[in-house]
């Protein structure tokens, strides 16, 4: 398990990588705004039917992502250099672009 200061730092940079990310896929596919509140990253879409949020868990190393009524935690791999949904091998980027996919309903949406 990583130590808590090892754990900050992969995942300040791996939620920022995501929240650029979302900014540009925010203004390039439309359909939702991203906002950022201390650390708490909100998806909210514009139907007004739900929102996703992305959190860090530092008691846990963990990413969390609250999503289509599921909570996805997100846990470090050495080997994929990446936070990782062990359930599916998905790491973040990828994971969360398949869930905007799925609540927009639009297979273009891409996160990079």
């Amino acid at each position: 398990m990583l130590d808590e200061a090892d754990f900050r730092r992969r995942s300040d940079q791996a939620l920022e990588s995501l929240k650029q990310a979302l900014i540009v896929a925010e203004d390039a596919f439309g359909g939702f705004e991203f906002e950022d509140n201390n650390g708490v990253m909100n998806v909210l879409f514009e139907d007004g039917s739900s929102k996703f949020v992305v959190t860090p868990n530092t008691p846990v190393r963990q990413i969390w992502i609250s999503a289509l009524s599921t909570s996805f935690k997100l846990d470090w791999s050495d080997s994929a250099v990446a936070f990782v949904l062990a359930k599916t091998g998905e790491s973040l980027m990828p994971l969360t672009q398949r869930l905007l996919r799925e609540q927009l309903n639009d297979s273009t949406i891409t996160l990079v």
